[in-house]
C-alpha cells in the first residue's frame, strides 16, 4: 500500500495508512445518487447500466455528492456486476430487485460463458470516467489540516468472487442462498474454478481502474457474512487473497467490505486488506480487537438512521467517533450503503460534524464536544 502523501496529506490516504492526523475522513457507500434529487435528474430512464456506460453521466453522478457534502473521497459510479455485464454473461440490474441473471450459473458448462475480461475493449467507459474525475477533482478537496485546493481521491471497486458467484448462481438477490451454498459444499472443484475466474475478473477491473487514476480500491464482498468462519476460510478467503495480493504492487490502499461480517473481520484483515469495513452491528472497539490493529477500520453509522431527525442522528455520529477513541486508522462511513429514504441534509450534517469534532490520533479526542455548527 502506498504511504500517505507527505505534502499535502490527504485525509483518506493518511487514515488508510493508520497515520496520525487532524481530521477523520468521511465518505458514504452508495453516495453517488440514491437519495439526491440531482442524481434522479441526470440518471435518466432505463437500466442503471446505461448511465454507468456513459462517461459524461457517470462523471457527473460521481461528482454530485462531493459537491453537496464535501466528502473526502469520490467513489466511481458503477456496480459490482458491470464487468460481468460488459463481458456478455447476461446480467442486468432490475429496478426494485437488483442484479438478475438471464441464465444462472449451474454447471461446468457455464464456465465457458465466463470469458476473460479485456478492460480496454469491455470497460473503456469506466477508464474514461475515472480520468474525467481525476481532472475534475484535482483541486476540489482539502488536506488533513482542512486547507482547500487539494485533490479528492477517487475510489475504484470490484465485486469479490463469493458475492459475484452468489448472484450468478442464485440468479438474483436471495434470502437463504441455498443454491450457492449447495454448490460451494457439494461441488468444491467447480466452486473454486468459478471463483478463480471471478478473481481474475476483479483483478483486471481493479488494475485498469488504478491505471486510469484511482487512488484506492475497495473489494465488495457484500454477502460473505452468510457463511460460517470455517467455510469462509476454506471457500472464500483464498480467492479474495488472490485479488489483494495482485493489488499489492499497485501502491494504493486496499479496502475490504462485507455486511454482517463481525465474526469474519479477522480473516478479512488477513486476506491482505489495508482497510476493513465494519457494519453497524459490531462496535469499532470490538472490530479493532478482532483485527488486532493490523488494519484501518471504516464505518459504521447505521444507514437507516439517516432518514431520522438530526436530534436523533447527532448522538449516534458522536458515539461512533467516541467508540473509535481517537485512533488514527479510522475512516467514517455508514455501515452499508446510503438508502433511498436518506435525507441529504442529514448526510451533509454528518460530514460537517465528523470534520469538526473527529480526531485521528493527532490530538486529544473531542468527540463528545459541541464545536460543530451542525450540533446547534
Amino acid at each position: 500500500m502506498q504511504e500517505a502523501q507527505s505534502s499535502p496529506v490527504l485525509p483518506l490516504l493518511r487514515a488508510a495508512a493508520q497515520q496520525p492526523g487532524r481530521r477523520v475522513p468521511v465518505w458514504f457507500q452508495r453516495q453517488a445518487g440514491r437519495s439526491l434529487p440531482e442524481y434522479k435528474a441526470v440518471r435518466g430512464e432505463g437500466s442503471i447500466l446505461n448511465a454507468i456506460a456513459d462517461p459524461d453521466r457517470a462523471t457527473e453522478i460521481t461528482l454530485q455528492p462531493v459537491r453537496r457534502y464535501g466528502v473526502d473521497a469520490a467513489i466511481l459510479f458503477s456496480d459490482i456486476v458491470t464487468p460481468l455485464w460488459a463481458a456478455g454473461f447476461g446480467v442486468d440490474i432490475t429496478p426494485g430487485i437488483g442484479p438478475t441473471v438471464e441464465q444462472p450459473f449451474a454447471s461446468a458448462n457455464d464456465l465457458k460463458r465466463l470469458r476473460p475480461l479485456d478492460p480496454d475493449a469491455d470497460l473503456p467507459f469506466q477508464a474514461q470516467t475515472i480520468k474525467n474525475l481525476v481532472s475534475e477533482l484535482a483541486t476540489a478537496g482539502h488536506d488533513d489540516a482542512g486547507s482547500p485546493g487539494h485533490p479528492v481521491p477517487v475510489i475504484g471497486f470490484a465485486g469479490a468472487p463469493f458475492t459475484l458467484a452468489a448472484y450468478l448462481i442464485e440468479g438474483r438477490p436471495s434470502r437463504n442462498y441455498t443454491k450457492v451454498k449447495g454448490l460451494m459444499v457439494g461441488d468444491t472443484e467447480l466452486w473454486h474454478q468459478l471463483c478463480d475466474r471471478l478473481a481474475d475478473l476483479a483483478i483486471a477491473t481493479l488494475t485498469a481502474q488504478v491505471k486510469a487514476g484511482a487512488s484506492a480500491v475497495q473489494l465488495f464482498d457484500s454477502w460473505a457474512g452468510i457463511v460460517r468462519p470455517e467455510h469462509y476460510r476454506e471457500w472464500v478467503a483464498p480467492h479474495s487473497a488472490k485479488i489483494m495480493s495482485a493489488m499489492a504492487d499497485l501502491d494504493v490502499p486496499r479496502f475490504h467490505f462485507g455486511v454482517n461480517t463481525g465474526e469474519l473481520l479477522d480473516q478479512m484483515a488477513d486476506v491482505g486488506a489495508d482497510v476493513v469495513g465494519v457494519d453497524w452491528r459490531t462496535p469499532l472497539a470490538v472490530a479493532r480487537e478482532r483485527t488486532g490493529g493490523r488494519v484501518a477500520l471504516q464505518g459504521n453509522l447505521d444507514p437507516a438512521l439517516c432518514s431520522s431527525s438530526w436530534e436523533a442522528v447527532e448522538p449516534e455520529v458522536r458515539r461512533v467517533l467516541a467508540d473509535n477513541d481517537g485512533h488514527p486508522g479510522h475512516i467514517f462511513n455508514l455501515g452499508h450503503g446510503v438508502l433511498p429514504e436518506s435525507d441529504p441534509n442529514i448526510l451533509a450534517k454528518v460530514v460537517e460534524l465528523v470534520h469538526a469534532v473527529g480526531t485521528a490520533g493527532g490530538s486529544e479526542s473531542t468527540a463528545g464536544g459541541s464545536e460543530s455548527p451542525a450540533a446547534r
